[in-house]
């Protein structure tokens, strides 16, 4: 009897583990917007994001990568390790630091493009998103536009899916964002998660 629930559990515990394995992966590499500065970890958009995927009973488990404070440079520095992990669907929001810091977009477009090469390298039949961003005008018209429109240029150059800007819905409006007006509240966060689901749901359905 001991032997035949002995054998049991090792089924069982053989089967989860083959099924954990077979778990798809939606890695959200980001900034603060991503890891959810100023709010809990389960009100940022893509622990959201992982309600809606349970919700639908899809197998996805999606992983915040997010670091506050991150530039299109540290991501770069980091991309290697995180991809260390499989990863079925990435979203690549990225670059707004940057644009606050006031860094020359070459080098904003160089480091994402690279990012994004070192991803689909590594997985090839990888889904990768873009996620848009804006910074304020006070840097001038001219960087502003550009900075804009350097995700539309890689999105085409790369054949990529776009969300065109990831704040559209909350930036600017006070019932949505922190008092800095660059992070969204918890009530933000939900709104983002709709705006990157709306690109997100077609591929993993």
């Amino acid at each position: 009897m001991i032997r035949n629930i002995a054998a049991y559990l090792v089924v069982l515990f053989m089967a989860s583990s083959i099924q954990a394995q077979e778990k798809k992966s939606i890695l959200i590499f980001g900034d603060s917007i991503t890891a959810g500065y100023g709010v809990t970890p389960d009100q940022a958009f893509p622990a959201i994001i992982q309600e809606k995927v349970d919700s639908l009973g899809l197998d996805y488990e999606v992983i915040n990568g997010g670091l506050s404070g991150e530039t299109s440079a540290g991501g770069l520095r980091r991309i290697d390790w995180v991809l260390q992990r499989k990863v079925d669907i990435m979203i690549l929001e990225l670059g707004g630091n940057d644009g606050l810091r006031g860094i020359d977009l070459k080098s904003t477009r160089d480091n994402l493009q690279q990012i994004i090469d070192k991803a689909l390298t590594k997985y090839p039949e990888m889904e990768l998103i873009i996620a848009g961003m804006q910074v304020p005008p006070n840097l001038g018209i001219e960087y502003t536009e550009e900075f804009t429109g350097l995700y539309y240029e890689l999105s085409e150059a790369n054949n990529l899916e776009l969300i065109p800007l990831i704040l559209n819905e909350v930036g600017g409006r006070d019932e949505y964002m922190q008092a800095d007006q660059i992070h969204p509240n918890p009530r933000g966060h939900r709104v983002v998660a709709e705006t990157v689901w709306q690109t997100l749901y077609p591929i993993i359905n």
